[in-house]
């Protein structure tokens, strides 16, 4: 591609996502941070974080930024296109679940000879074994890199001797422990060679010590190993050959099930893909808003819609609302960067995408996610925020910003209150039915003497909140506080906890807080659910 049809602000900004995605690079970096580490002109780097900023992808003080959760939506156009997570997830789960192991499924990413996660299920235990999805493995220390190695040319095993030439000892990757020596390359060609012809991979301890796994390969119509399924254990559990007696025969028998499951065809996408809105951004912002990358992330983002056979010019610009030539330009400068692939008419996305944010986002819990938003919301309301969560009969505190006051409440995360005499609680258990709401004694205790205490009239008070999406409780847990709560949802509209704000009972009538309130809570519970929704494209927050 010559210098005149690359797009440099995209060129840029991605240089910048990929220094704050970074392993080991702090949550927030200051700008001048991102400086050294991209080597940009520090104009250039302000003028990026800002458009970032603007864009959602990024958070910025003026000094620091930091990744924010709608980012997801970039590793998350990959994982849709791929369809790989959809169509394996629930064998994946199952598998996990018979074999009390993890079950993971990886892609190849030839552009670095290496082996990325998109798929995982974990058993909860002391020693977890797990990776995060985005994460990047070399070919040769993992049982899927030697099932894709069987079937590289004489161009995909070049690439992997300049690689490992140029990082022996696996410096690059930090999913994995680095080598005290070089691994042997005849080595992995014969294990390579094996693979091929035996139909499985085994990993004895390359990734790290104490770890094996068994791979097998899914693949396509063409007879093109698409990913593989790997169970993964620990040497306190399983030697290699244990394990392989153990699940490979009943792989090989779901093999034909996972790779029809592949083959399946995909749904149509549920909303198209948001339309370019940066002209509108650009006339607000003036030359601190980069239109250029903006619009090249549009492009990136676009290409989720794909199902499975790429995406052509015209459907790239019609979903982005992008001219053609606009289109092209950012969709050769993504290609020539690496994060799409074109077989001369249709676009599709590369497993590289993964690389931005994804590791890293897909390990925020429901606290981190809620609570830059609590913070938010707090300036704005001038009242102490809390998001909650059901636990049995009680909720329980998972995040908090209080304000600074003479009287205040004080309340902590991990904090307990029994549900049925919150505001929190009982827009919780509205989110339920009524066979799945805990069961409530006969005689409940009054925490005070306003507290409902009768099954029958809160069973009416929990049926209103669910039809008015929030609920007031006045007085009821402890004398003078008064809270007014939301319901928050995940990507699949359940409801999974509660944000509310709460104020001292003197401070004007129960219809004036909610008139006040209520609609700055609302917005705060949209904003966490959008995180949640663009989180939920690599799977579910850890905490939910």
């Amino acid at each position: 591609m010559s210098s005149a049809e690359s797009v440099g602000p995209l060129e840029r900004g991605l240089t910048v996502l990929r220094a704050l995605s970074a392993p080991g690079a702090d949550d927030r970096m200051r700008n001048s941070d991102l400086v050294r580490s991209t080597g940009l002109a520090r104009s250039t780097v302000d003028r990026v974080v800002s458009t970032l900023d603007r864009l959602g992808l990024a958070r910025s003080d003026g000094r620091e930024v930091a990744l924010a959760p709608r980012l997801m939506e970039l590793p998350g156009a990959y994982l849709t296109a791929c369809g790989i997570p959809a169509a394996l997830g629930p064998a994946a789960e199952r598998l996990a679940d018979e074999f009390d192991e993890s079950v993971s499924v990886a892609v190849p990413d030839d552009g670095v000879a290496g082996v990325r996660f998109v798929l995982q299920t974990t058993r909860q235990r002391t020693m977890s074994l797990a990776f995060r999805i985005g994460d990047l493995l070399p070919a040769e220390r993992c049982a899927p890199g030697a099932l894709f190695a069987a079937e590289w040319d004489a161009d995909g095993w070049r690439a992997w001797r300049g690689r490992r030439d140029a990082d022996p000892l696996d410096a690059g990757f930090a999913a994995v422990p680095p080598l005290s020596r070089p691994l042997d390359a005849d080595a992995f060609e014969q294990r390579a060679a094996r693979a091929g012809v035996d139909g499985w991979a085994g990993d004895d301890q390359l990734i790290e010590p104490g770890l094996v796994a068994v791979a097998v390969p899914v693949r396509d119509g063409a007879g093109r190993t698409v990913c593989a399924v790997s169970v993964v254990s620990h040497t306190s559990r399983h030697t290699l050959e244990s394990l392989r007696k153990t699940v490979l025969p009943r792989l090989l028998s779901v093999q034909g099930e996972l790779e029809a499951s592949l083959a399946a065809p995909r749904p149509a996408p549920e909303a198209a893909p948001v339309r370019d809105t940066s002209l509108e951004a650009k006339r607000e912002l003036g030359p601190g808003f980069l239109q250029s990358l903006a619009r090249g992330l549009a492009v990136l983002g676009s290409l989720g819609a794909d199902r499975g056979d790429g995406m052509a010019l015209t459907a790239v610009a019609d979903a982005t609302g992008l001219a053609r030539a606009t289109a092209r330009r950012s969709l050769l400068t993504l290609e020539e960067l690496g994060y799409v692939a074109s077989d001369g008419r249709r676009w599709r996305l590369l497993p590289r995408v993964l690389e931005l944010g994804c590791a890293r986002l897909s390990e925020l819990g429901l606290a981190e996610v809620a609570q830059p938003h609590l913070v938010a919301l707090v300036r704005r309301v001038h009242e102490s925020a809390s998001l909650a969560v059901l636990d049995g009969a009680d909720i329980r505190y998972v995040a908090r910003v209080p304000t600074v006051r003479i009287m205040s409440v004080n309340i902590t995360v991990g904090t307990r209150f029994p549900a049925y005499a919150t505001s929190m609680g009982r827009v919780l258990l509205a989110g339920l039915t009524r066979d799945e709401r805990p069961p409530l004694p006969e005689a409940l205790p009054a925490l005070t003497r306003r507290t409902v205490t009768s099954p029958v009239e809160l069973d009416g008070i929990v049926e209103r909140a669910a039809a008015d999406g929030y609920a007031l409780v006045d007085e009821e847990l402890e004398e003078g506080l008064r809270s007014l709560a939301v319901p928050v949802r995940d990507g699949y509209g359940r409801v999974v906890a509660a944000v509310n704000v709460a104020r001292h009972a003197g401070d004007g009538a129960p219809d004036e807080m909610r008139e006040a309130l209520l609609p700055a809570l609302r917005e705060a519970a949209t904003l966490i659910e959008a995180d949640l929704r663009a989180l939920g494209t690599a799977g579910r927050p850890r905490s939910l």
